[in-house]
């Protein structure tokens, strides 16, 4: 039975200019034959959910190098909740602080990737994530 792809919305929320390591993921998860969708720079969190929801995605990888992750991540994540979409799946990367991280793992990033990791770890955290979940097979 063919396995669908994994679908991934990378998106950068807020007003954060930079989106250089995330078109690097970008790449590096399609070479890896996942289908990707970027979002551009400045976006709003409803218009990230928007996206995610209408590209049917299995995850939203978000790069934020801005700072206000403690702003906008919680607000991602209630919208997803609000539009029925709260099993998609989130992931972070850019920079975050280490005493952050707990507090946006409790609201709901699944996983939050600093400066430095690969994007091997990430292209395997993904794939070992969605693999688990069976309900995403093609019937």
């Amino acid at each position: 039975m063919p396995v669908k792809k994994i679908r991934v919305l990378i998106a950068k929320p807020g007003l954060d200019g930079h989106d250089r390591g995330a078109k690097v993921i970008c790449r590096a998860l399609r070479d890896a034959g996942m289908e990707v969708i970027y979002s551009g720079l400045r976006r709003t969190p409803e218009e990230i959910v928007q996206a995610a929801i209408q590209e049917d995605v299995d995850v939203i990888g978000l790069s934020i190098l801005s700072g206000a992750h403690t702003v906008l991540f919680p607000k991602i994540i209630r919208l997803l909740k609000d539009h029925e979409a709260g099993d998609i799946v989130v992931l972070a990367g850019g920079i975050i602080p280490e005493r952050d991280i707990p507090k946006m793992k409790k609201i709901g990033i699944a996983e939050i990737f600093l400066p430095g990791s690969s994007t091997q770890d990430i292209i395997r955290w993904i794939e070992d994530r969605i693999g688990r979940d069976k309900s995403r097979r093609k019937k």
